[in-house]
């Protein structure tokens, strides 16, 4: 019976402790890690989202750019920094899915070695050619690629990024045979598309070409067609299951405690569903596509990314290392 006694005392302390850490967090600034370079669109973003974060807890949330090794440095950083709440990760496709299985060794579990608490949205991929090619439609490029295999090239920001995997899943699903030029990021491959030295370019940033009229948006790699370009159809409605994104979460340390992460998610979904940030993230400065995922359900979203990816990448035999 003392035992028994002992055991429920200290449930009950170590259930209140965890209450009261609840409560009390935060009571200092929080380092939200971005594992890439600063002035990308997912850090416009990111920003956005951390400002309203930090409101909502009353700390600074202040983003710290820790990139390198195509963004698993500032990731695995996090995955060893101390479980308190007070280091949370931006996740990206690139560091959690699929990103790690382009990669021979990673130096950390992207599903064991951190609890994901929500997922703000995804960034689709654009197909642009040069407002002058002969292509009018995504349907006539295709037929251009078919009707002459291996003369066609397309670039994409790097071998291993979104672009580059949407082209390669492409080139699976339809048979295709085209070249595939990777760049060091999106402006070098754009500068090439309008000097007339590509034939087209998968990309996130399309916005500000199309209205200058240097481009023609002929595709997008989403699930669904895009508010901003209604009547530009997704490569799946051509090519069944050819769907492509980019996405941007928050994650944070695993055994980081429960009652934190559970306030994390709480504020985050929050904020995340306001019309006000919606709209935010969804203009095309910015680029996103909202898909507001909590905890669980954006566990299931990774692991999909895996379940999707694994073969794509094997059968194509993509490495990045």
């Amino acid at each position: 019976m003392r035992l028994i006694r002992h055991a429920l005392i200290f449930g009950v302390c170590a259930f209140s402790g965890l209450i009261a850490w609840g409560q009390t967090y935060p009571s200092q600034p929080i380092k939200l890690i971005m594992p890439f370079a600063p002035g990308t669109g997912a850090e416009v973003a990111l920003r956005v989202l951390a400002e309203r974060l930090g409101t909502a807890l009353k700390q600074p949330v202040v983003i710290e750019n820790r990139p390198g090794a195509g963004s698993t440095l500032g990731s695995d950083l996090v995955a060893k920094a101390t479980p308190d709440g007070y280091t949370l990760a931006a996740t990206f496709n690139s560091s959690i899915a699929p990103g790690p299985l382009m990669y021979s060794k990673i130096p950390y579990d992207p599903l064991k070695d951190f609890h994901h608490i929500a997922l703000a949205g995804v960034y689709p991929q654009y197909v642009i050619v040069k407002s002058d090619h002969p292509a009018k439609s995504m349907r006539e490029l295709l037929a251009i690629i078919k009707a002459n295999p291996g003369t066609v090239n397309y670039a994409s920001a790097g071998v291993g990024t979104s672009g580059f995997l949407a082209g390669e899943l492409l080139k699976q699903t339809l048979g295709l045979n085209m070249t595939h030029i990777p760049y060091k990021g999106p402006s070098p491959a754009i500068a090439d598309l309008l000097g007339g030295r590509l034939d087209m370019v998968l990309t996130a940033s399309a916005s500000e070409l199309v209205k200058a009229g240097k481009v023609r948006v002929l595709a997008v790699t989403s699930e669904k067609r895009m508010p901003s370009y209604p009547d530009v159809p997704t490569l799946d409605e051509l090519a069944p299951g050819v769907q492509a994104v980019s996405w941007l979460g928050i994650s944070a340390p695993v055994n980081t405690p429960r009652a934190i992460t559970t306030r994390l998610e709480k504020e985050l979904l929050a904020i995340l569903n306001t019309p006000e940030m919606q709209a935010r993230l969804s203009d095309p400065v910015v680029g996103m596509s909202p898909m507001v995922l909590g905890s669980d359900k954006f566990v299931e979203f990774i692991q999909n990314e895996i379940r999707i990816w694994t073969p794509v990448i094997k059968a194509g035999n993509i490495r990045v290392d």
